[in-house]
């Protein structure tokens, strides 16, 4: 069944998640992240995604955001940097404003030239994902940005990705889902989305049950992979 439409991660996948703490270090007021930010981005983005599981199998929901805080709290811990208050509010400032990878503006531009639908389905809450969105310039090229907030529980549960057919009435054959998350991209493999794994780091696939159809080092083949 061929490809109507393309589904995207976010966090990771269309935007970089170490910008952040990348554009924090290069600013002068900051020299004590100069040499961690690498670290402290890394540890960041670990706990943010490790929380959302474990809120997830204990039934102890909350926004995305919340999360986000608490995985920077702990990163900061981590590495020598607790109670710096101004340091930890530009980081969170800055992740309204995170950058787009420099392929993601015309990737989306080629599918909805090509008739795709294209969204976003993403842990973020609305309000997160509208400043990325915003931020980014991404608008005009996304037909929808789909939050787990609608259904109260982060991915992978079946429910989150039960959210595109509701919106598209598409069947899940005709879903390419897109994501870095390997986890992210085997979840969406095993509920039947034909799904590709954006491998920026060139990581070892997941040892899970379900595999994706497609590892890729970024996005600039998605266009011609949903076409084929």
């Amino acid at each position: 069944m061929p490809i109507s439409t393309c589904i995207f991660d976010a966090y990771g996948t269309l935007f970089d998640v170490a910008a952040a703490a990348r554009q924090a270090a290069s600013e002068a007021q900051f020299p004590q992240l100069r040499d961690s930010w690498a670290t402290l981005a890394s540890h960041w983005r670990l706990k943010q995604l490790q929380y959302t599981w474990l809120r997830a199998i204990t039934d102890a929901h909350t926004d995305f955001w919340d999360v986000t805080q608490d995985g920077l709290d702990w990163a900061l811990e981590a590495t020598g940097l607790a109670g710096d208050a101004a340091l930890r509010q530009r980081l969170l400032d800055l992740y309204w404003e995170l950058q787009a990878y420099p392929e993601v503006p015309a990737m989306l531009k080629a599918l909805k030239a090509a008739g795709m639908n294209t969204a976003i389905l993403s842990n973020g809450s609305p309000a997160m994902l509208d400043g990325a969105v915003q931020s980014a310039g991404l608008g005009h090229v996304l037909d929808d940005v789909l939050s787990v907030e609608s259904v109260g529980i982060f991915k992978p549960d079946a429910r989150v990705y039960d959210l595109v057919g509701e919106r598209f009435g598409c069947a899940k054959e005709e879903v390419l889902f897109v994501s870095s998350n390997g986890w992210d991209a085997a979840g969406a493999a095993g509920y039947g989305f034909v799904t590709a794994w954006v491998n920026r780091a060139s990581e070892p696939v997941d040892r899970l049950p379900w595999k994706p159809a497609h590892v890729l080092p970024d996005l600039s083949s998605i266009p011609d992979l949903a076409r084929n």
